[in-house]
């Protein structure tokens, strides 16, 4: 059995466009791994057995797909252990669905090739292909076209879960979406924003997420953060700190705001 593990991402920027042909929205995001991660562990086996998250849908989902572009059975006995909290905007899901796809497709004969797993990963959820990826990447497209990004790594990322959050489905929250309108500028902005990251704090120039806003963000402004925003379509904050000790500081301030995690930047899961 082999066991791998599956990092949770921030969206260090998501600027949301028209609705597609496709029902999908135009996006541009910069999605970075970070060191808080679940675990997950597969071996061949008598059939597809998915243990110790009952919730999971992703995953199983993952594997059927291999299965039949590979043309085998879904032999496959996997175990997930979950660090990362459930509907968070966090992409724990999507992590471990590429962690499984990527440990099972190299338990074939014949394995699928990068573009081929890609394909599958896209066909599965927007942030799946990321996490098949190394580095952080710009999502373009509906989220799942990827370019590598050249982003300074050395800051301490504080998160936060609001108790009692509830985040509605991600679909509904894009369906919700009306602010298209400048979505070119913002794109534009964006792109600018990162060919001038240079240094840690060079982040804080980085658009505001176009799906969600946090007081909270604000807060962590306050106390420190060079940047601070909600990843995804929420509910997890987080704030970027260039040092330790007030990354600290700051995580004993909001901590009856909720649950918290210090973490950092990684490349690979």
């Amino acid at each position: 059995m082999r066991r791998v593990p599956a990092t949770a991402k921030i969206n260090l920027a998501l600027v949301v466009g028209p609705r597609r042909a496709d029902g999908k929205h135009e996006v541009a995001t910069v999605l970075q791994r970070i060191d808080l991660a679940d675990r997950v562990a597969l071996a061949p086996g008598s059939h597809l057995e998915i243990r110790g998250f009952a919730e999971d849908t992703l995953v199983r989902d993952a594997l059927l797909a291999l299965a039949t572009a590979a043309e085998v059975e879904p032999n496959w006995s996997v175990r997930i252990d979950k660090r990362i909290p459930v509907a968070a905007g966090l992409g724990g899901g999507s992590s471990d669905a590429a962690s499984a796809l990527r440990l099972a497709n190299e338990t074939l004969t014949e394995p699928l090739p990068a573009e081929r797993l890609h394909e599958l990963a896209a066909g599965i959820g927007a942030d799946v292909p990321f996490f098949l990826a190394q580095g952080p990447q710009l999502g373009d497209g509906d989220g799942t076209q990827l370019a590598p990004l050249d982003l300074p790594q050395d800051y301490w990322v504080l998160l936060v879960l609001p108790t009692r959050a509830h985040k509605p489905a991600t679909a509904a929250v894009y369906e919700a979406f009306d602010g298209a309108a400048g979505f070119e500028e913002r794109q534009a902005a964006l792109r600018a924003a990162l060919d001038e990251a240079r240094r840690p704090s060079d982040l804080a120039a980085l658009p505001p997420n176009d799906l969600a806003t946090s007081p909270l963000a604000d807060e962590l402004r306050e106390l420190g953060a060079f940047r601070a925003d909600v990843t995804g379509a929420g509910p997890t904050v987080y704030g970027l700190f260039v040092r330790r000790e007030p990354a600290e500081a700051a995580r004993r301030s909001v901590a009856s705001w909720g649950n918290t995690w210090l973490t950092v930047p990684t490349w690979y899961g």
